[in-house]
């Protein structure tokens, strides 16, 4: 049998993200095909052992918990990379997986730099073998390309939503272990020194089941008022394109986007939104897309499964005064 497949997992809250989650999901189909090669798994800090024994349910074996507060106080990529590249070699790991956020993605980075190994971004699906085939996206999605992947330990990032989450209803808890890296000062010159929470009861943009997203149509800042109050009735999150934030309306941190968040909700309704290939790269996971535009030929409706053909300003208010009838 193989070494195992080892994923580095983030999480916050006490819970594991949703993409790592889906990272988790690719490691249980890998580890059958390799004939059952055990799934294991990195977490740092924070509540991590709170985390660790739950990440049963995705098929973990063994959780390893980094709790060094010099390394797990505050993300440091360059302490986390050598992290998951140690516990690697430590355990002869025949592949190690990451989400592809931000975060998953620049710690990967840095243990395929201390590997000295080559490592395959947002990838789609593998197929191992002699050589590991895989399909991963290129040039924001709109090219998918064929490679293989040959390595002592294979290292690939997971594009989001590009599997199911995949949760036993009964499984055994994660045995859960500690793990002390060998972690020098170079490592911990760059780090995260502050974190802004998210306004209180407001909901999380990558969570949220319905997504109310505006662009250049909406106007102006103030306009948004009204895609506020149907996120709102809702229960929703408001996302915006690119354009959005490059004018100052909405901050980056509601971008939906290659460059920005990409989202997987029940319903993402898109108001005033043309479709750039980057905008359609973070939406395209919506289970349903309903489009508001005055253009009929702008490129998002392309992708729609329900569209209005009109002014925003008057089609979102006369949604939300029905909601509200209704309710």
């Amino acid at each position: 049998m193989s070494g195992p497949i080892l994923v580095f997992v983030e999480h916050a809250g006490g819970e594991a993200d949703r993409v790592s989650l889906e990272t988790l999901a690719l490691a249980r189909g890998l580890s059958d095909a390799l004939g059952g090669a055990a799934v294991e798994a990195l977490l740092v800090g924070g509540d991590a052992l709170d985390v660790g024994p739950g990440l049963g349910r995705h098929g973990v074996a063994t959780a390893h918990v980094v709790a060094d507060p010099s390394i797990a106080a505050a993300y440091a990529p360059g302490a986390w990379g050598a992290a998951l590249a140690g516990l690697a070699t430590v355990r002869e790991a025949a592949a190690v997986l990451a989400p592809g956020t931000d975060r998953g993605a620049e710690v990967l980075a840095h243990a395929a730099a201390r590997l000295g190994m080559p490592l395959a971004a947002n990838v789609l699906s593998v197929t191992p073998g002699a050589s590991w085939s895989v399909v991963r996206q290129r040039w924001a999605g709109s090219l998918l390309e064929d490679a293989t992947l040959d390595a002592p330990i294979r290292l690939l990032s997971l594009a989001p939503h590009a599997v199911a989450v995949d949760e036993r209803a009964v499984a055994p808890p994660a045995s859960v272990g500690s793990f002390v890296p060998v972690v020098g000062d170079a490592d911990l010159v760059v780090r995260v020194t502050g974190h802004e929470p998210p306004a209180k009861g407001s909901v999380s943009l990558t969570d949220a089941k319905v997504v109310v997203g505006g662009g250049r149509g909406v106007g102006s800042a103030a306009a948004f008022s009204e895609l506020e109050e149907l996120a709102g009735l809702l229960g929703g999150a408001v996302g915006v394109s690119r354009v959005v934030t490059s004018n100052g309306w909405r901050p980056h941190s509601q971008q939906v986007g290659q460059t920005g968040q990409r989202i997987a909700p029940e319903l993402y309704i898109a108001c005033g939104i043309s479709g750039a290939i980057q905008h359609i790269v973070g939406c395209k996971a919506a289970k349903r897309i309903l489009a508001i535009n005055t253009d009929p030929e702008s490129p998002i409706m392309s992708i729609a499964d329900y569209a209005v053909i009109g002014d925003l300003h008057a089609v979102v208010p006369a949604i939300s005064a029905e909601i509200r009838r209704r309710g």
